[in-house]
């Protein structure tokens, strides 16, 4: 017969036990949804099963995707070497059982049951006295997909059934985290599979037009490219000198309706002022010396096409104004013909200045701008999409090997490097450079060291450097070309090192211009810099334009 302080005792006992189980439960909640993955919580449910229930060497066996045998992922209170042993085939041995049959399974005493396979812990390193243990099948939509077990010693003060009440709700859990980790990895797969069909859609597009690069800035420009390419408004590309503004101009070109008909290119930085209104909309013959025949301009030719400005912050203010009447009408008159022409253009311009600041200034027409501002496209600078630096360089210098049937080739170290680069003369500046390494290599294969020695010595610089100016003395008038663009195929110019703003202080070049009396082209040339590089200091410093 049971005595009031035999009850008494058992009371405490089990409000002892209650408290342990409640702050185990307490415990492991806290940390689900603390991470994507179960591991944590799951690590910290065997962990406190141990410590406050004396259920030890706690593991969960997960099955295999073949459904034909299982492995330890969780465990604790066994070593790495007991870990790997942990391997059963379905029906082999009790966990194998478990998880074959999804049944609880209960050995009061390791020692007399012959199934048992003492595989992951050897009997010397358990207790002397008997040694339970018990594997409860960890059920996801009735199916068996692991089993959560243990070794209980049985001389305590505790009863079977609360251990057994305790593992089946953590079990329960066990099989709701996974759950929910599987749902996770099931839908980041198909958000995987998504994003590489839309990147290989969108890497097509850009292989399409012959841009090459997939960063998410690139990728936004040609998009936006993608949506105005069907409309007839003017598009002005914006961005740094070298971005690549005359491949957009023609992708643009080629995603329209346009794209059978001719596509212009016209360098304003490479055309005398003198030249300009002969050359965009055509003379008659005898209109001046030497026109001997009647001449189609840039207008009349590109007519049902596209033309392209670039560098359209160069034009003189007289052909600012011819060109806004020929936006706003759709017409244009030769040089010595009074007879007006219907043209249809799709006009799309391009700078590398900064045309609000120009028109502040006077020195751009305020209205033009708004003409010409109607679809402004960003073109990201090598610096804002470092990602593609890698592939452009890999491209690159495959064209350049075919070019100079030459064999070089980069290690990923000098990939690397290149990426580290700031690159302030953009994607000009690295097909020129690596130009210049397929032809100074002296080994097939170069590294970083090779890399750092052909770089410039301002290689730490940050990227806000002047522009490249335009190659005028290289340009093609009669073909109205642009300057050279580095993602076309033809041979790219040699290397001019890039040079910070703060280069030449606002008094060297003061002073340059009063030696030079007021000519910027000669004080450029003193200082070693080209015009277009003299004059975007000069406006760089804020100095007076008169």
């Amino acid at each position: 017969m049971q005595t009031r302080s035999d009850a008494s005792a058992g009371s405490e006992s089990a409000g002892y036990w209650r408290e342990h189980e409640m702050l185990l439960l307490q415990q492991v909640m806290a940390l689900v949804g603390k991470s994507l993955s179960p591991a944590p919580a799951l690590r910290e449910m065997l962990h406190l099963m141990s410590e406050l229930l004396g259920l030890n060497r706690g593991r969960i066996v997960l099955a295999d995707e073949t459904r034909r045998s299982g492995r330890i992922r969780y465990a604790y209170g066994l070593t790495p070497e007991e870990i790997g042993r942990g391997v059963y085939a379905y029906g082999e041995g009790i966990t194998g059982r478990a998880l074959q049959h999804g049944q609880l399974t209960i050995i009061q005493d390791i020692d007399r049951e012959p199934d048992f396979l003492a595989r992951t812990v050897e009997r010397s390193r358990l207790p002397d006295g008997p040694v339970s243990f018990i594997a409860l099948p960890i059920v996801v939509e009735r199916l068996t997909v692991g089993v959560l077990a243990c070794h209980r010693i049985r001389h305590r003060s505790r009863a079977l059934a609360d251990d057994i009440t305790v593992l089946r709700i953590l079990a329960t859990l066990a099989g709701q985290l996974l759950q929910l980790e599987a749902g996770l990895e099931e839908k980041t797969r198909a958000l995987e599979e998504q994003n590489a069909v839309l990147a290989r859609a969108l890497e097509s597009a850009a292989a399409r037009y012959g841009i090459v690069g997939t960063s998410p800035p690139l990728l936004r420009a040609i998009s936006e490219l993608e949506r105005v390419s069907d409309s007839a408004a003017s598009v002005l590309l914006l961005g740094e000198s070298g971005t690549g503004k005359e491949l957009f101009a023609r992708a643009l070109h080629l995603a329209s309706s346009r794209r059978d008909r001719a596509f212009i290119k016209i360098n304003c930085a490479a055309i005398p002022d003198t030249l300009f209104e002969s050359e965009l909309f055509g003379y008659e013959r005898g209109a001046f010396t030497g026109a001997n025949s009647m001449r189609a301009g840039w207008f009349e030719q590109a007519s049902k096409g596209t033309l392209f400005l670039d560098e359209i912050g160069e034009l003189p203010l007289m052909m600012q104004a011819k060109l806004l009447r020929t936006l706003q009408e759709g017409t244009i008159t030769r040089l010595g013909g009074k007879a007006e022409i219907q043209v249809d253009v799709r006009l799309v311009a391009a700078t590398n200045c900064d045309l609000q600041r120009d028109v502040t200034r006077g020195t751009f027409r305020q209205d033009l701008y708004y003409r010409l501002n109607v679809i402004p496209i960003h073109l990201p600078s090598l610096a804002e999409r470092r990602q593609d630096i890698r592939v452009l360089a890999l491209h690159f210098i495959s064209h350049t090997n075919q070019l100079n049937q030459r064999n070089v080739n980069l290690t990923a170290a000098a990939l690397d490097r290149l990426e580290e680069y700031s690159w302030p003369g953009n994607i000009r500046e690295l097909t020129n450079f690596i130009e210049r390494v397929v032809l100074l290599a002296e080994k097939p294969l170069l590294d970083a060291a090779d890399i750092d020695r052909l770089l410039p010595s301002h290689a730490a610089d940050e990227p806000d450097v002047a522009p490249a100016s335009a190659e005028s003395a290289a340009a093609n008038r009669g073909q109205g070309a642009s300057s050279h663009d580095p993602v076309t195929h033809t041979v790219p110019l040699p290397m001019r090192p890039y040079r910070r703003v703060s280069s030449h202080p606002a008094q060297a070049l003061v002073d340059a211009l009063e030696q030079c009396g007021g000519n910027k082209s000669r004080a450029a040339q003193q200082l070693g810099m080209t015009a277009r590089q003299f004059s975007y200091r000069w406006q760089k410093l804020g100095l007076p334009n008169d």
